[in-house]
């Protein structure tokens, strides 16, 4: 049996840990791409009606 390792999932074999690490790379490469930590995206527009 391989040595488990503490990673911030809990203790897991080596394998398992480069496979987080590998998709927690992916995840926040791919969140970059489609804007999840752009601001101006999630921003909404106002518009106020001035005749009521």
């Amino acid at each position: 049996m391989a040595a488990m390792i503490h990673s911030k999932y809990g203790y897991e074999p080596p394998e398992w840990v480069q496979a987080d690490a590998h998709l927690d790379k992916w995840m926040k490469r791919r969140a970059k791409q489609h804007g999840a930590f752009r601001l101006e995206k999630n921003k909404k527009v106002v518009i106020k009606n001035e005749r009521c």
